[in-house]
């Protein structure tokens, strides 16, 4: 309407962004002449505010979701984390200008605080209702929902929270604070438990000015809570607060929620339990039913001359050919295209090098003499202790190998161990270097400085705790971040920095190399994940979507997907190619802190601060399973080399073993599960628990099998 866009061009004017207003006047005729599919950019200069490009859809270009168009949800964009969108074309470039002005006066970095025309037209919260009914609202919703039929109340139920928490907003916000905290005080108690951490937050909102500032809030104000509910459920909602006139209600159920309405038998109380929990409800139907290709890349085939003293070898190079088509469907990479996989050249991968080639001859040596696991044959576990570690063990990632150890620390510093009797050494001096025959054939070795081998090397450069360490396949290079804002890239021949990249404006809390090394994944509290290439300084790809700190990143085994977890207690799968997000998985309770793909792509395990693992099928999008049994948050998980075993560690200082087989098989992911979330988890997963291992006193921050299938476990000693 003329007035939205008046406010707009205003604000746009004052925001010296004269380009855009002359665009948007010509495309709201308010010139005359029509405009066709421009293309504007808006970059503004003031401090603070996020740059918004618009440019074609290229394929170098990182596309994260920006939230234009009608029924994507308006993110919030951090500050500083420019979101590059689609190009909208002439028709969609108002649209994109009023949530660029709407991101900024309601849910985005700016305020304006001196606009009153655009925050007039923007308010999230205008006033509606006598503030003294609220709670009569709300208790008389309650008496309906809790007097329904069982079968219709497990549904209804899941209202009250985001009803609560709009209500109450509702109420700050229009200065009413004496009716918001007894509303507050009232109904705070009836909250389902796992939400006692976001009421904390709001039970400190008491004053107008308190939501400015506050992230969780805004978001919460911005993006819809997500319900699924059944038809009937629904009109039964619908009829009652019609009959009732209860308007103020109808409202927020109109503005702030999004229903997911599904034509079936309404959820039972433990179906939906399963898969409630996050900061903005369930995932939509929709955001599941993009096509993911989670088969696996086909290994690229190559002949390795063999030496003469490596004749035994020959045969066991041969054996796990023979061996093959013994082994189930777990995890054995075949050698036949799998159905499931993306084209082999869907995104640009590094070739191998020589000795990549090496280095995989060994790896099938290795998994020649691979032990079978399974429930009657467990794996030895090795445990790593790191003792006293008063610097504050804060990551751990272990090589491919098993060759290195690498920990970073509170105090900033990042440590490498050679966990093997090779010490480490450093590459020689400039001018030694010149000196050796390059064409001899130890020239490798020779190129090392004896002077420096030592078990362990400590890498300097952070300015803050280490969060993340990531070692790169072919063991050359270790990535770190940290609470600085940075991601460092150490060269492991050298052991010095060669690159810092800055990006996040925040801490970063996890980095990850990809399987095929030369990408890489970080995520921190700026709530977006990056990909980025070791070779260039800017990130290729901004995936934005999380509502709080994405605490967790993982490559899938292909390497065409990212697993991120988050605080906002969700996991995502983003496609790397096009920066879209493909699946969004909800239910656990607490913010997610490990993550873990079964080796043969199709599974995904997730680890939080609720204690309880849950096993999601990719390909259909569907929760498959959940394992109970540790009693607090769980930092590491691993799947068997084969796929047979998973393996947790958690801050309760045990190991536990699961068996992945028998939690995978007979899935029932018919059309129906996958159509309405009906999804039936066995009752008891102790069936599925193949042991426990205590530890005397050290939680377990990391876990990795070896190529024979040995697990190893690392964690530091703490004498609480």
């Amino acid at each position: 309407d003329r007035q939205t866009l008046v406010a707009v061009l205003q604000f746009l004017r004052r925001s010296n962004l004269r380009e855009s207003e002359e665009i948007l006047r010509r495309e709201a005729r308010l010139l005359g002449d029509d405009l066709g599919g421009s293309v504007a950019t808006v970059a503004t200069s003031s401090p603070g505010v996020a740059a918004v490009a618009a440019v074609p859809p290229g394929k170098g270009e990182a596309r994260g979701d920006c939230g234009v168009g009608p029924s994507s949800r308006r993110e919030p964009q951090e500050v500083g984390s420019p979101c590059a969108a689609r190009s909208p074309g002439g028709s969609r470039l108002s649209e994109q200008l009023l949530l660029l002005a709407g991101a900024f006066a309601v849910g985005g970095a700016v305020v304006v605080e001196d606009q009153p025309d655009v925050s007039a037209v923007l308010s999230a919260y205008n006033q509606q209702g006598d503030p003294t009914l609220y709670e009569e609202y709300y208790s008389g919703l309650k008496h309906f929902i809790e007097c329904s039929l069982d079968c219709h109340r497990a549904e209804l139920s899941q209202l009250f929270y985001p009803l609560f928490v709009h209500m109450y907003l509702e109420l700050v916000y229009n200065q009413h604070e004496s009716e918001a905290k007894s509303f507050f005080e009232r109904f705070h108690g009836d909250q389902e438990c796992y939400y006692q951490d976001d009421l904390r937050v709001l039970s400190s909102l008491t004053k107008k000015e308190h939501m400015k500032g506050n992230e969780t809030m805004l978001d919460f104000r911005t993006s819809k809570f997500v319900l699924r509910i059944s038809r009937d459920s629904y009109q039964l909602l619908k009829r009652h607060l019609q009959e009732k006139q209860n308007n103020q209600i109808w409202n927020i159920v109109q503005e702030h929620l999004y229903i997911d309405i599904f034509d079936g038998m309404p959820r039972s109380k433990q179906q939906i339990d399963a898969m409630v929990g996050s900061l903005a409800g369930e995932a939509k139907r929709e955001a599941n039913k993009a096509k993911v290709f989670f088969g696996l890349l086909k290994e690229p085939e190559f002949d390795v001359p063999l030496d003469d003293e490596d004749e035994e070898g020959e045969n066991e190079e041969g054996k796990p050919k023979k061996k093959k088509p013994k082994k189930d469907n777990v995890g054995s990479k075949s050698k036949k295209q799998d159905p499931n996989a993306p084209p082999q050249n869907r995104i640009p991968l590094p070739e191998l090098k020589d000795s990549d080639k090496l280095d995989k001859v060994m790896n099938m040596k290795e998994a020649a003499r691979r032990v079978r696991l399974g429930p009657e044959c467990l794996p030895s576990i090795c445990f790593y202790t790191f003792l006293n570690a008063y610097q504050g063990l804060t990551a751990v990632d272990i090589t491919d190998d098993s060759s290195m150890i690498v920990g970073g620390f509170a105090d900033s510093t990042v440590r490498v161990w050679s966990v093997t009797p090779k010490k480490l050494r450093s590459v020689k001096t400039a001018a030694d270097l010149s000196l050796i025959d390059k064409e001899s054939d130890d020239v490798l070795e020779r190129i090392m400085d004896e002077k420096t081998a030592s078990e362990l090397k400590i890498l300097y450069g952070h300015s803050g705790p280490v969060y993340g360490t990531s070692f790169s396949p072919d063991r050359n290079y270790l990535l770190s971040c940290s609470e600085d804002g940075t991601v460092r890239l150490w060269s492991l021949q050298t052991f010095t920095c060669l690159v810092g990249y800055k990006g996040h404006n925040y801490p970063v809390w996890d980095t990850q190399f990809s399987p095929y090394g030369y990408y890489f994944v970080s995520g921190g509290h700026d709530r977006v994940a990056r990909l980025w290439a070791t070779d260039h300084y800017q990130p290729l790809r901004i995936f934005a979507g999380h509502l709080a700190d994405v605490t967790c990143t993982r490559f899938h085994p292909n390497s065409n997907y990212i697993a991120t977890g988050s605080a906002d207690r969700t996991i995502r799968l983003w496609d790397v190619l096009n920066g879209n997000c493909v699946r969004i998985f909800t239910g656990h309770k607490g913010p997610i802190h490990s993550l873990a793909f079964s080796p043969n792509g199709r599974f995904l395990a997730t680890g939080a601060t609720d204690g309880r693992v849950l096993l999601w099928d990719i390909g259909h999008g569907l929760m498959v399973g959940e394992l109970k049994g540790h009693t607090d948050t769980i930092y590491a998980l691993r799947f068997s080399r084969d796929g047979e075993i998973l393996a947790s560690g958690s801050m309760d200082n045990t190991v536990r073993l699961w068996d992945a087989v028998k939690a995978f098989e007979d899935l029932e992911t018919d059309d129906f599960t996958t159509a309405t979330g009906h999804i039936n988890l066995p009752e008891n997963s102790q069936d599925l628990l193949l042991g426990t291992y205590m530890t005397k006193s050290t939680p377990v921050v990391h876990l990795h099998f070896t190529r024979r299938n040995l697990l190893l476990a690392a964690g530091a000693y703490s004498s609480q």
